[in-house]
């Protein structure tokens, strides 16, 4: 089992995170990835990428150190009504969107209004993924975030970062094990992401990987096994 892209990783753009972008995609290169996406934080996050940086990633090669490059966003919810931190014409220009909760940027509700936010964003433009939704902060109702994840082709992310001893989202790993059976249950499609803020940890899947293969999750259902799947998110110059 050999995972071919990442796309959760963040540049020093995103303000607490220490890499350059051709960092990144060395590293990428280097772990044995076919492709990479750039996904730094939106402006909402303290530090956090003005929304034209967004919109000027088209001056960014397509391949950079023999790795295809993705031109992402991690967009944060701002409020329990789904609403993000940039505008459409910025979601317009990226290749993808993650979707997130974080503390600096929302306030947690209950497990219902976590769930109603997450998938009120679904039908945003370029939206592909939610991220880390294994956080014990933000409690979900994981049979109904799952289930609209498969009406609207949306892949939820089993993020490595979180299984870390040293993660801010304490005991992920509860959460990421039902959110593991519950898609196998449901046949959804999950995303493997390092949420790299270093390069070294670019397509970092070692957690995760353990995860799976202890849970015997189906190889069908992760989407970086098969490279079509980035391919399809990469949008025309």
């Amino acid at each position: 089992m050999k995972p071919l892209f990442d796309l959760h990783t963040h540049s020093i753009s995103s303000g607490h995170a220490y890499s350059t972008i051709s960092e990144l995609t060395l590293f990428a290169f280097k772990n044995g990835l076919s492709a990479v996406g750039c996904s730094d934080h939106g402006p909402g996050m303290p530090g956090g990428a003005h929304p034209f940086h967004f919109i000027n990633m088209t001056v960014m090669p397509r391949k950079l150190n023999d790795v295809l490059l993705l031109r992402g966003i991690e967009a944060n919810v701002m409020n329990l009504n789904g609403d993000l931190d940039v505008e459409e014409r910025v979601l317009k220009k990226v290749d993808y969107a993650i979707c997130s909760l974080h503390t600096p940027c929302v306030q947690s509700g209950d497990a219902e209004e976590n769930t109603d936010a997450l998938i009120s964003v679904m039908t945003k433009t370029n939206v592909k993924i939610i991220g880390h939704p294994d956080d014990p902060r933000f409690p979900l109702n994981y049979p109904r975030l799952i289930a609209a994840a498969k009406v609207h082709d949306i892949w939820l992310e089993i993020n490595n970062s979180s299984l870390r001893p040293d993660t801010a989202r304490k005991n992920a790993i509860v959460n990421t094990r039902i959110l593991l059976e519950e898609c196998k249950k449901q046949q959804v499609t999950v995303v493997l992401g390092s949420d790299a803020h270093y390069a070294g940890q670019v397509g970092d899947f070692s957690l995760v990987m353990t995860l799976i293969e202890e849970l015997a999750f189906p190889e069908a259902l992760i989407a970086n096994l098969d490279m079509e799947n980035a391919l399809r998110l990469v949008q025309k110059d």
